[in-house]
């Protein structure tokens, strides 16, 4: 038997429901897109900026694009950096591991350079114990930084090279008066610092610690320009008084 109720039953489907607000959903999107790329929507406006840049030059495209340029650029310099500084680290270390093992503790050197090598190579050795680098690298490296500083003072004159030579000098000289007996420490001393400041006068070519002073010296007459002029007070507004007379009545 068929019920009597006239209202028809509520449709509980939920995969009715769902697909309706997927559509609902896609309209709404779609509706945004052709709204977005209308005269004066937010993509349209977007490409139209893209359009005019190459035009307009640097200063006349839109503010976004020249932010974005400007990461993009900027991020390509740091990635660039970074691996061309990973790439001489390599070969740094490459350069460092291949070169041969100099016998850092022995005194192997002879002659007047004996006197400041050999406290160099002894400082080295014994304060090198537990670097990840060995005594020989590091007595390498620093032979190659005063090469370095000595020829780089001397072809650039950059004060940059030139404080690592003085840096290098006083370091070295350090090095002689701690590692030589005391009974010959004063000498050995002094033998490194004639031999710094005589190759000093090489790194240091050019250098003069005078203050320059610049003068202008003028000759010649001073330009004196006359102009006579001749200045008349303003006469005051008003009735003329009364004891201005006529001359000759």
């Amino acid at each position: 038997m068929a019920p009597n109720d006239p209202t028809p039953a509520a449709d509980n489907d939920p995969t009715k429901s769902t697909s309706t607000k997927k559509k609902s959903r896609l309209a709404e999107a779609r509706t945004w897109w052709n709204g977005a790329w209308d005269e004066g929507g937010t993509l349209h406006e977007l490409w139209e900026d893209v359009r005019r840049a190459p035009d307009g030059g640097w200063h006349g495209m839109a503010n976004w694009i020249k932010a974005a340029a400007a990461i993009t650029v900027f991020s390509s310099v740091v990635l660039l950096f970074i691996g061309a500084v990973d790439v001489l680290l390599d070969a740094t270390h490459r350069i460092l591991t291949a070169v041969p093992n100099v016998q850092v503790g022995d005194n192997t050197s002879t002659g007047v350079w004996a006197t400041i090598d050999n406290p160099i190579r002894s400082y080295i050795a014994v304060h090198s114990t537990g670097l990840p680098i060995s005594a020989s690298t590091v007595y390498t490296l620093w032979q190659v930084t005063g090469l370095f500083a000595l020829i780089g003072g001397f072809i650039t004159r950059s004060n940059g090279i030139r404080l690592t030579w003085l840096a290098w000098g006083c370091a070295s000289i350090a090095m002689v008066w701690t590692t030589t007996p005391d009974s010959s420490r004063t000498v050995a001393t002094a033998i490194a610092v004639l031999a710094w400041t005589t190759t000093s006068a090489i790194a240091l070519r050019g250098l003069n610690l005078r203050p320059r002073v610049f003068s202008t010296v003028h000759t010649g007459a001073p330009q004196i320009t006359v102009q006579p002029q001749i200045h008349i007070p303003a006469q005051p507004d008003g009735p003329a008084p009364d004891n201005v007379r006529q001359l000759g009545c």
